[in-house]
């Protein structure tokens, strides 16, 4: 999904879905075949699963229109009327605490290393890992701790 045309529909998904349905992306990654981020919702609202739909509708029906692929589907998802262009599933985990939220965001920005798609975070464009350096949230990140933080990740209870 990390094609000129992919990345452009969802970014428009996204903030179309944003106008009406509010959250901030935390951060983001955005690799060929799946995508990780952290949201932050309005207070006293948890609605993930309804901006996924959403999302995953507008993009489909625009980059589809626009020539888009998908990949193969299965009888089921004929059955159903799924496109081949997302997964039916998402993971959803809800933040604990700083050290949680830290891990994690950890997690999104190392995914295209641990995929094998680069050797550094910094040489993966399509993440918000750049934006937390240009802000100092992230100095030049420490690679060690980094692997041990996405090894850890979920080990922890």
């Amino acid at each position: 999904m990390t094609g000129e045309l992919a990345r452009k529909h969802l970014r428009f998904a996204f903030e179309r879905v944003r106008a009406n349905r509010p959250f901030e992306t935390i951060a983001l990654c955005l690799l060929p075949d799946h995508l990780h981020c952290i949201w932050n919702l309005p207070e006293d609202e948890a609605d993930f699963s309804t901006r996924w739909s959403l999302i995953k509708k507008d993009f489909t029906n625009k980059y589809l229109r626009e020539g888009g692929g998908e990949f193969a589907q299965s009888d089921s998802r004929l059955k159903h009327r799924h496109r081949g262009v997302w997964q039916k599933r998402f993971w959803e985990h809800q933040i604990r605490d700083e050290r949680d939220l830290q891990s994690h965001i950890d997690y999104i920005h190392y995914n295209p290393v641990k995929h094998g798609l680069v050797e550094r975070v910094d040489d993966w464009p399509w993440s918000t890992y750049p934006k937390y350096v240009e802000s100092g949230r992230y100095a030049k990140v420490d690679w060690d701790r980094m692997q041990e933080t996405v090894n850890n990740l979920f080990v922890r209870e």
